[in-house]
């Protein structure tokens, strides 16, 4: 005779599990004011989403071998926003960045190197977010500007590879 009240009581209380799971705070009775909240912290700056915290740093980029020329379009559209850059942080960068092309392949990818040196401390190294820094905001709206960074996002084969460098033994 227990046992179908037992099975019945694990039946009801895993029946419940998601209603208490989801339960929210039940309001203040009314009247009655809500209890106070602590305040929330005030937002903190974003720093950089790819810092770099060495003197040198290198980027590996493995790339789509079918998507060589797309990455190849960006890297030129990257430098010639650098070269023309406002921004006295992206100028100070432009002068340390230099992009290659391995000659040897990484895997089944094509590989690029972009080489940083020197590092500018807190800059911004995606390589993403600094084209769109060089973009002015008619560049940003335009209808071309999805479908390019749809055509360049596509030509990675994986998010860049970092290696932050110091010189040892100067």
């Amino acid at each position: 005779m227990r046992r179908p009240f037992v099975a019945s009581s694990v039946g009801l209380a895993l029946a419940l599990v998601p209603a208490m799971l989801f339960a929210q705070t039940p309001a203040p009775p009314a009247g009655q004011a809500p209890a106070a909240q602590a305040p929330a912290e005030p937002a903190k700056p974003a720093g950089p989403k790819l810092a770099i915290t060495s003197p040198t740093g290198v980027l590996l980029v493995p790339i789509k071998p079918d998507q060589t020329a797309a990455f190849e379009e960006f890297a030129k559209k990257l430098k010639a926003g650098l070269a023309k850059a406002t921004d006295p942080q992206l100028q100070e960068q432009a002068k340390g960045f230099k992009i290659f092309k391995s000659a040897e392949p990484f895997g089944k990818n094509a590989l690029y190197v972009i080489v940083i040196d020197p590092v500018v401390p807190s800059g911004e190294y995606d390589v993403f977010a600094m084209l769109q820094k060089t973009m002015t905001p008619d560049e940003l709206r335009a209808p071309e500007t999805a479908e390019m960074w749809k055509r360049f996002t596509g030509a990675f084969a994986s998010g860049p590879s970092l290696l932050s460098l110091t010189p040892i033994g100067q």
